[in-house]
């Protein structure tokens, strides 16, 4: 008997229950806050770097899913593949033979690295990070990893352990024995080491909460006095790897780096299948796979599958053979350049920065007295509304989306599929200018939005 299921039927059945169904079902404060701050939208179809909804109208995406989207929605370079790995109906995930996708899509991802030699497959980020963590203990036989403050590297138990905000830590503690230094400390980085328990320092090259970027030379420097300390350098790249800086890895920028263990994801998957990826020295992994009886100590269930080897060798060869490291770069800087020269005409926006198509754009607190009572209404409420203040009408009246980089953070962050250009930085510098000319002008529509926002903030207390 075969069965018969009608995906196209049910989306269009039920597909308007969408909200309702979250609610009910899944994480009841998500539909709650997207109603809240008006991004209930129903978006119908997504292609590249933008979403259209049902009348059709376009939307720009300057969040790509959190760095997931890489290459835009469906590229189809990547849906290719996939069709051609499920048409040729592998025999996948038996657990006990050598598939060759693996093995390709780990000689590639370390061509970019040459200083490492082997890949762990996993299905996440934070997977990447667990497994990071792991080898580092096993490898160094001592306890500790350290971590910068504001660090994000997962949530689940161990990278949890190295996550810098207290807000997402909070209630889930007892976590794992790991001491947070401030990003850039050196000072603090040494002492902790003089302590002699230290396995590793993760650190991601920029931090994703915020932007915010070490000294230029600090990786350098830590490296060293890892070395010296017999300790191990772990660079999270699950956002900032594969182009979103402008190099393939965030950690090239800077000359003479090369960490132990590397974590990748996010990018990696196309927008499609689940991956993540652990890049690491050989004789890290030789120590953790020691003998045969060790073979399975640590794997994950769907690590390695077909669908996402594929999606990876897909990923790979685009951003290979399209140059879209080299746009990444050439879009960033140049959307970089256009939203630094605003700062001095807008009292209300503190500082722009970035690297590649990962740029922070900071609000901070005016100088002209109207506009500091307003602003001084909003952080008594809840740091962080101004931001958001600005995100909802890109969204509302120019259709682009965006959001804040971090709870409590005057920051939005833009991290857009790769392959934007110049049209893309046009729409969007327009739109910002057009958004800070109405919070500058003392119009009342986002200042309305504004008190709204602090209703709620104080409501939520």
């Amino acid at each position: 008997m075969t069965t018969e299921f009608d995906l196209g039927a049910l989306l269009a059945e039920r597909g308007a229950e969408r909200y309702e169904l979250h609610g009910r079902y899944l994480n009841p404060q998500l539909p709650r806050m997207l109603h809240t701050i008006g991004f209930d939208k129903v978006y119908e179809r997504g292609e590249g770097a933008y979403f259209w909804d049902a009348d059709g109208n376009d939307y720009l995406d300057m969040l790509a899913g959190f760095g997931v989207m890489g290459l835009g929605r469906h590229h189809p370079v990547v849906r290719k593949a996939l069709h051609d790995v499920l048409d040729a109906r592998l025999a996948d995930l038996t657990r006990f033979d050598c598939q060759p996708l693996p093995g390709l899509l780990a000689e590639k991802l370390l061509a970019h690295s040459p200083h490492l030699d082997r890949v762990f497959f996993g299905n996440s980020g934070t997977e990447a990070v667990e497994t990071a963590l792991k080898f580092a203990r096993y490898a160094t036989g001592r306890p500790r990893v350290l971590y910068c403050d504001h660090a994000f590297h997962g949530l689940t138990t161990g990278s949890l352990s190295v996550n810098g905000e207290s807000g997402f830590r909070d209630g889930f503690a007892p976590l794992l024995a790991d001491t947070a230094v401030p990003l850039g400390d050196l000072d603090a980085l040494a002492r902790e080491l003089r302590k002699g328990d230290v396995a590793a320092l993760i650190v991601e090259p920029i931090q994703g909460k915020g932007v915010h970027e070490a000294p230029p030379g600090h990786l350098r420097a830590a490296q060293e006095l890892l070395r010296r300390h017999k300790a191990l350098l772990i660079a999270d790249e699950v956002q900032t790897g594969l182009g979103r800086t402008g190099d393939f890895y965030a950690y090239q920028h800077e000359d003479g780096v090369e960490p132990d263990l590397v974590c990748v994801a996010k990018a990696l998957s196309g927008g499609y299948v689940p991956v993540g990826a652990t890049l690491g020295k050989d004789w890290i992994f030789k120590k953790v796979y020691s003998s045969m009886d060790r073979v399975l100590v640590h794997s994950a269930s769907f690590g390695s599958n077909a669908q996402a080897m594929a999606a990876g060798l897909a990923v790979l060869s685009v951003l290979e053979n399209d140059q879209i490291v080299a746009n990444a770069r050439a879009t960033g800087d140049l959307l970089r350049s256009r939203l630094a020269a605003l700062v001095d005409r807008y009292e209300l926006l503190a500082d722009v920065r970035g690297r590649g198509l990962m740029i922070g754009i900071e609000f901070g607190r005016p100088r002209s007295l109207k506009l500091r009572s307003r602003w001084a209404m909003l952080q008594a409420a809840r740091k962080g509304l101004f931001a958001q203040m600005v995100v909802v009408p890109l969204l509302q009246r120019h259709r682009i989306l965006t959001q804040v980089s971090g709870d409590h953070l005057e920051v939005i962050k833009l991290i857009p599929p790769l392959i934007i250009g110049e049209a893309e930085v046009d729409r969007f510098v327009d739109a910002f200018t057009a958004v800070m000319d109405d919070a500058h002008s003392g119009g009342g529509l986002m200042w309305d939005f504004g008190r709204t926002l602090v209703k709620q903030a104080v409501a939520n207390r």
